[in-house]
């Protein structure tokens, strides 16, 4: 096995960083059941945050290693090209998974926790069906960014971990879109808890997916594919998620803040964890 794929350490780890960040919809439905109010301002920053983070990491620091590990098997051309075409691969794939969520109950519509609200809305059966298909939609959506957070924290810890804190932030408004219409239709906070939890599993089970299936096949070559494909994943998860629902919650120049302060923060971690 190369030096590009961890140690047995380096992969319990990197399971675990993928759980945190999947895990994290249950704060969200911590959220919609304690707060009074959304904290729209915070959750614009955080979001915003979240953002330049998988951006600035994305093109400063996992671009250019995937170059950097093809180079080592290729030409500097071929490794470039390679990378190119698997970094436009992993948007393309993301894309897909959501274009096959259906508008209504895309999980990506903010919801807030004065949208719980009256008891004719909670009688509405079909608050139930919204809520239980956000939570396939949501489950669907968290499996690749599983298996980007895993492949991260594989290749090195330092750039996991902020991966997974970037993808806990952005998981955490999504269990607020599962429990809102789940607990209007059915008044358990269980069961509003549950499929929020349930939803977030799906990013472990993306990791668990790339260690047991892609694991026996990773060479240099593939593991640096999947690694730019990983930046792909993330740029368009920033750009189509991240950042609309940032100034969906927030007003003024609040999420591009976030934005900032999300890079300069990787920026300077960078210089001094190098």
């Amino acid at each position: 096995m190369s030096e590009t794929i961890a140690n047995s350490d380096q992969i319990l780890i990197a399971f675990l960083l993928t759980l945190f960040a999947g895990l994290a919809t249950g704060i969200g439905s911590a959220i919609a059941f304690f707060a009074k109010r959304t904290n729209t301002r915070f959750l614009s920053v955080a979001l915003g945050f979240s953002g330049g983070v998988m951006i600035y990491l994305s093109f400063v620091e996992i671009f250019p290693k995937s170059i950097e590990i093809l180079e080592a098997e290729m030409s500097v051309q071929s490794a470039y090209l390679l990378t190119v075409v698997a970094f436009f691969t992993g948007m393309v794939v993301i894309a897909v998974i959501d274009r096959l969520v259906p508008d209504f109950e895309n999980p990506h519509e903010p919801k807030r926790v004065e949208q719980m609200g009256t008891e004719e809305a909670a009688k509405n059966k079909k608050l139930y069906r919204m809520g239980m298909l956000s939570a396939l939609a949501i489950a669907i959506h968290n499996f690749p960014e599983g298996l980007a957070t895993f492949l991260a924290a594989l290749h090195d810890i330092r750039l996991g971990l902020p991966i997974a804190i970037a993808i806990a932030i952005h998981n955490i408004p999504e269990g607020i879109a599962i429990s809102v219409p789940i607990h209007h239709a059915t008044g358990s906070k269980r069961k509003a808890f549950l499929y929020s939890f349930l939803s977030g599993l799906a990013e472990p089970v993306g990791a668990a997916v790339g260690f047991f299936i892609l694991m026996p096949f990773i060479n240099e070559v593939v593991f640096g594919f999947l690694f730019a494909s990983v930046a792909g994943i993330m740029v368009f998860i920033s750009i189509d998620h991240l950042l609309p629902t940032a100034r969906e919650y927030g007003t003024g120049h609040l999420p591009l803040y976030g934005l900032m302060a999300g890079m300069a923060v990787m920026a300077v971690s960078l210089v001094f964890f190098m």
